[in-house]
């Protein structure tokens, strides 16, 4: 019945500051967009990364999330990488340091980065190819 998460939606302060680190950062590529009269909302942007998709929704004057830890809600959204040293040696050459250090989980490596708005994504290395 269900097949998979089709996009992971994402409303920014900026689209374009944010689409900008999505791309230029992390390697999605822009889809398309689509113009939308409805105010607040300006535009819908769709980005891909490999089977992953994210639309980033551009509104006139986002409110901000409250920032309490471990609030309910979604946390994080998850990026799998080849090699935990050399994503974090990489993005520390853009300006970017990670929230949270590397750590061995045993079946993995974890850190966290986060984006210009400050929402949570996590890099993850897993030890075996298939897990």
């Amino acid at each position: 019945m269900f097949k998979k998460i089709d996009h992971v939606e994402l409303v920014p302060k900026d689209a374009d500051t944010t689409i900008r680190f999505y791309t230029d950062v992390l390697g999605f590529r822009e889809t398309s967009r689509h113009k939308i009269d409805m105010p607040p909302l300006k535009e819908v942007i769709y980005l891909r990364l490999g089977d992953t998709v994210m639309e980033i929704v551009s509104i006139d004057q986002p409110k901000p999330r409250p920032q309490t830890p471990w609030q309910t809600g979604y946390h994080a959204i998850a990026l799998e990488v080849e090699d935990m040293t050399q994503a974090v040696e990489y993005l520390k050459t853009r300006g970017i340091h990670p929230s949270r250090q590397p750590v061995d989980l045993g079946d993995s490596f974890r850190a966290e980065i986060q984006d210009p708005d400050g929402l949570t994504i996590e890099l993850r290395q897993w030890k075996r190819a298939n897990r």
